[in-house]
């Protein structure tokens, strides 16, 4: 009976010392890669036995055994999501598990602004080492992609909708093209889709005029009545002569040098609306949802001229004789007196 009372003493002994090692192990930051930064990629449906060998393969957790005994306290074992995690410092298993339970997986977030082309779209995306330029631009060249809404694209400019996109690191080019253009097409509305008929605008000449006003304001406000400028310029068959698509035309032609020149208004160009009345052949970049709002939805407003303040903001004019005297103010009076003062 000793025997057995001595026994069932160093069980309970070594269970008790089995037990606060495991408490020790669960609770102390562990840390067993080299470098500053380790991922693990948790593929979709994967168990937590094999998320507890990976974690451990890559010397995030120190052993199985503290792993499960963890994932079992903390009663976690149902939530721990796939994705890729990064993990840049020691944590403890508790740690470990909350950061998979919570899904706080490691994304590459990429900021493309309103206004941009496809390629300099696709110098932002080789800056965040997904792939290079040339990966971004072939991939933006499936105007497939958009057919449904304009049978006639032979590329997504225009369409590939500006914005912040947080993605997995291994996200390639075609990938982020194909997010890219569903976000347009969900930015599209019917109503918006409806607007743009009700004015005798397809979805390609809506966005063409939206990347229009894009490119000359920045200011949410004027975006309807720059929009209502070119509708009227449009209406009564008057040249748009607007610069932003003459650049563009020069920048296909490698031919811009960051100045417009007197002799690039006749520049021959289907993109010169100096030189061609009507819309430009197709968008001259990615406009936002405010711009495409505008197009569809133009100010109720008889300006035919705008020109800037130099501060962002733009004086609208409804003739030529008043637009002559707002270019003398503002552009000519403007550069003279600053010439002057410096």
């Amino acid at each position: 009976m000793k025997k057995l009372l001595w026994f069932l003493l160093l069980i309970v002994i070594a269970g008790g010392a089995a037990a606060a090692v495991f408490y020790s192990r669960v609770n102390r930051p562990y840390r067993g890669f080299e470098g500053n930064e380790q991922f693990v990629e948790i593929p979709q449906g994967t168990g937590s036995s094999p998320i507890g060998e990976r974690l451990v393969a890559a010397g995030i957790v120190r052993d199985t055994l503290t792993f499960r005994v963890a994932l079992w306290l903390s009663h976690q074992g149902r939530h721990l999501k796939a994705g890729e995690y990064r993990f840049d410092r020691a944590m403890t298993p508790f740690e470990v598990i909350d950061k998979m339970a919570r899904g706080d997986v490691f994304v590459v977030s990429l900021t493309f602004p309103e206004g941009l082309t496809i390629d300099e779209m696709s110098k932002i995306f080789e800056s965040h080492g997904l792939g290079t330029s040339a990966m971004f631009v072939q991939a933006a060249h499936d105007g497939s992609l958009i057919h449904d809404l304009d049978p006639a694209a032979k590329d997504l400019e225009g369409y590939l909708f500006p914005e912040t996109y947080n993605v997995p690191r291994h996200t390639d080019a075609g990938k982020l093209v194909r997010m890219m253009v569903a976000r347009f097409e969900k930015i599209l509305t019917p109503e918006l889709r409806q607007a743009a008929a009700a004015r005798n605008l397809s979805v390609r000449q809506a966005v063409t005029l939206a990347s229009i006003v894009e490119k000359e304001t920045a200011k949410t406000d004027e975006r309807p009545l720059v929009a209502a400028v070119y509708t009227t310029r449009l209406r009564i068959g008057m040249p748009l002569q607007c610069d932003p698509t003459v650049i563009y035309g020069l920048v296909k032609a490698h031919r811009y040098d960051g100045n417009i020149h007197k002799d690039d208004l006749s520049f021959d160009s289907p993109y010169n609306t100096y030189r061609y009345p009507g819309l430009p052949p197709g968008p001259i970049a990615s406009p936002g949802r405010a711009s495409i709002e505008a197009a569809v939805h133009p100010a109720d407003a008889d300006y035919l001229y705008f020109v800037s303040r130099n501060d962002g903001s733009h004086e609208f004019a409804r003739t030529l004789e008043e637009h002559n005297r707002n270019v003398q103010k503002f552009q000519i009076q403007y550069f003279r007196d600053r010439r002057q003062h410096h």
